[in-house]
């Protein structure tokens, strides 16, 4: 890929944080937009240019887009699904509204490519079939995952009315160095977390609700290959391994080598009970290799927290 000029949203955030550090190495430059609601300092590549602002402020924007931009990485959003059904407005006006607001002036300032962190869990919903392709229907469960079906359609709008080329990657459940334990997505942190400080973990309900936990490496692939030339239209980011609850509980205590209980606590209301994403569509096109296994990842993420807590 030639070098480019690549602004990435919410870069100081758990995911979009690894993807500009591979736009950095790769010898790109970099802006990074990022409001620092839930995003880290810490996170931010020292090597990229830094705004603190948010997408539903024009003069962040603007500021953002100083510069020509040859793609943007938009990874900004609320991404609590809880907080999306209690706030539903909210969640609207960051997520619809401020994403919209970011992709008219990028638009307006010649921007020609757009890659969109969407969710094939939430966007899909309880899956009829598994592992859930690309062309599994559509039924989110919740506001953010309807916000992300919007964004969907809106950026088939702007390829037919603009010629935008416009990637939307739906992301399985994300893990790996830099998640934040406190947020209401990132379990094998938190359970990270309980197992370093020697607590008692909860697992809500009977355990047996299933996900597909993929490393944030294979993220990070999946962004580099969607930067190409050619690269259009919506796919899956995902291992195609559907894991319960409990057996990542069990698994991430075997990383760690601790043997640590855990309580069960009530379910949440409302809870999708199954999600796993059949990711091969993109590694076949874009050549990637397999999924990092479970077992290697929380390895590599167990001793990240360890090592964070050391500092």
């Amino acid at each position: 890929m030639k070098p480019l000029h690549i602004l990435v949203t919410g870069g100081a955030g758990f995911i979009a944080s690894h993807i500009a550090d591979a736009y950095v190495a790769a010898g790109n430059s970099v802006t990074i937009l990022d409001n620092l609601s839930t995003g880290e300092r810490r996170n931010i590549n020292p090597a990229a240019t830094f705004i603190e602002g948010d997408i539903r402020d024009d003069d962040a924007i603007d500021k953002a887009l100083s510069r020509p931009i040859d793609l943007i990485s938009h990874h900004a959003a609320q991404m609590d699904v809880r907080r999306s059904v209690a706030e539903p407005v909210f969640d609207a006006d960051v997520n619809i509204v401020g994403t919209l607001r970011l992709f008219q002036k990028a638009i307006d300032k010649g921007v020609k490519k757009l890659i969109f962190a969407s969710s094939g869990g939430a966007m899909y919903g309880e899956p009829q079939f598994v592992p859930q392709t690309e062309d599994h229907p559509v039924a989110p469960l919740s506001p953010y995952g309807c916000s992300k079906l919007a964004i969907e359609h809106y950026l088939h709008y702007l390829r037919s009315a603009f010629g935008i080329a416009a990637v939307s990657l739906r992301y399985a459940n994300v893990y790996g160095p830099r998640q934040r334990k406190d947020g209401e997505a990132g379990v094998v942190a938190i359970f990270g977390g309980k197992l370093l400080a020697g607590e008692q973990a909860t697992i809500n309900g009977t355990g047996g609700q299933t996900r597909d936990y993929v490393f944030v490496e294979d993220v990070v692939r999946a962004n580099m290959a969607a930067s190409q030339e050619g690269m259009d239209g919506g796919f899956n980011v995902g291992t195609g391994v559907e894991t319960s609850v409990t057996q990542l509980y069990s698994a991430l205590c075997k990383a760690a080598g601790l043997s640590e209980n855990a309580r069960n606590g009530p379910a949440k209301p409302g809870e999708q009970m199954r999600s796993v994403l059949d990711g091969t569509k993109l590694r076949k096109l874009a050549g990637l290799p397999e999924p990092v296994l479970l077992e290697e990842g929380l390895e590599k993420t167990y001793a990240s927290i360890r090592d964070a807590a050391r500092l």
